[in-house]
């Protein structure tokens, strides 16, 4: 699947029992995924805490305020219209991380944060 550079991405990740939500945007859909998985079973970050980096929903916008708006608006919806959303771009709520980036989790885990801490 194309997934386009230099754009920017409004995602909704879950754990694997679903039971936890979190909504966040990038400009880099897998790294950010990534990062996610890399802070699982930490207490420092939310994500890390509930394990939650499975990739349920995605859309792209070309301009970085566009993004950041329906970002505000979803973190504003009660845990139901989110879920609606969920269900409606992905009806099974299938876990999308190997469908979207192949190999899942990647080899090679890479912050973005490291490559300026050497």
């Amino acid at each position: 699947m194309f997934i386009p550079e230099k754009r920017f991405c409004v995602y909704i990740i879950t754990n694997f029992t679903k039971k936890v939500l979190y909504t966040g945007i990038t400009n880099n859909l897998e790294q950010r995924i990534t990062e996610h998985y890399m802070q699982r079973g930490t207490r420092k970050s939310f994500t890390g805490r509930y394990n939650v980096f499975y990739l349920v929903y995605y859309k792209y916008f070309d301009y970085v305020l566009n993004a950041i708006a329906w970002e505000k608006e979803i973190k504003d919806w009660n845990r139901k219209r989110k879920e609606a959303l969920i269900t409606a771009f992905n009806p099974e709520w299938k876990l999308l991380n190997e469908e979207l980036f192949g190999k899942w989790p990647p080899d090679k885990l890479f912050h973005r944060g490291d490559r300026y801490s050497k």
